[in-house]
């Protein structure tokens, strides 16, 4: 699970991308302190999407899958974060877990695809570390549209992470696309 030196290229997005035979959606790198609110204050922290997304919104957070796979102990998943009691998605994201990383219990959890791993990791008390390092606006296009249920392109913004264990290895890459805002508690 490399990252992709190239910063138009956003991995793991543009795997997903790529596997489904579409191009990537018009994206500009930015700075985290260019990143306008309230985007900035959901995107701008080292803090996991699932806790800061059930504060935003005053919530617990629900996984929708759109799509997995599995392969060499590395589980991909396309996903909907949703709020309980809403049909209107939170957050569009695309994670690639090594689950060679957890115990055979989280594995299990990881893979039956019910809670966002943020949840698993908190429930389970998983010591680790989150590493946004890289901030984009984003046109949304089809894909984006139909997962976030979007009418029409608009621009969005989000943000790659990486997540890490106590000894620094790590846990996942996550690529988070945050709707229009609105329904904040």
């Amino acid at each position: 699970m490399q990252a992709s030196p190239d910063a138009t290229r956003i991995y793991p997005l543009d795997e997903f991308y790529q596997k489904a035979g579409l191009p990537l959606p018009p994206m500009t790198p930015i700075a985290g302190s260019e990143v306008p609110e309230p985007y900035r204050n959901l995107l701008v922290h080292a803090r996991d999407m699932t806790p800061t997304l059930e504060g935003a919104y005053g919530r617990n957070i629900q996984l929708h899958v759109l799509q997995r796979s599995l392969s060499d102990g590395v589980l991909s998943r396309e996903v909907v974060l949703i709020p309980d009691g809403s049909a209107a998605p939170a957050a569009f994201g695309v994670i690639k877990i090594n689950l060679e990383r957890f115990s055979e219990h989280v594995r299990k959890l990881v893979l039956e695809c019910q809670q966002p791993l943020g949840a698993i990791l908190r429930s389970e008390d998983i010591a680790h570390t989150s590493r946004p390092d890289h901030f984009f606006q984003v046109s949304a296009d089809a894909l984006i549209q139909r997962a976030l249920h979007l009418s029409e392109p608009c621009m969005l913004y989000g943000r790659r992470n990486v997540l890490l264990d106590g000894d620094s290895r790590t846990l996942a890459h996550v690529v988070e696309i945050l709707p229009p805002t609105n329904g904040f508690k």
